[in-house]
């Protein structure tokens, strides 16, 4: 399966932006779903992972409440929407998926997701 994100640009702190990924078939609905982020000098982090019907979802801990991870089947498309953003979000996003089930302590974990995109840089300036 081939993801492709799409949505990242440059936004002021403060702001908001939303994240796409297109996934290219429609196995789509069987993956977990998954958002990571990489910052210059920083290993990939995970950000927040979906369900496979849309729930359950989970977020790390520095974007709950501000970033909502959601999924659309029908149209093979995973979002992430976020607000308030800071300079600390400033990354690569990348959007991954895990055709394992849901266990919580190992959704987190890079090694479990099975197919990544490219990528898509968001930039938060001050």
């Amino acid at each position: 399966m081939q993801l492709v994100e799409s949505g990242g640009g440059l936004v002021q702190a403060g702001g908001s932006l939303r994240l796409s990924c297109a996934a290219s078939d429609s196995s789509f609905k069987d993956y977990i779903m998954g958002w990571f982020r990489q910052a210059p000098g920083f290993e990939r982090e995970f950000v927040a992972a979906v369900g496979k019907r849309g729930t359950p979802t989970y977020y790390e801990e520095s974007v709950e409440g501000r970033f909502i991870i959601s999924r659309d089947n029908a149209k093979n498309m995973v979002y992430l929407h976020m607000e308030n953003l800071s300079l600390d979000d400033t990354a690569v996003y990348y959007c991954a998926a895990n055709e394992n089930v849901w266990i919580k302590g190992v959704i987190q974990l890079e090694g479990s997701y099975d197919y990544w995109g490219q990528g898509t840089q968001v930039t938060v300036s001050a």
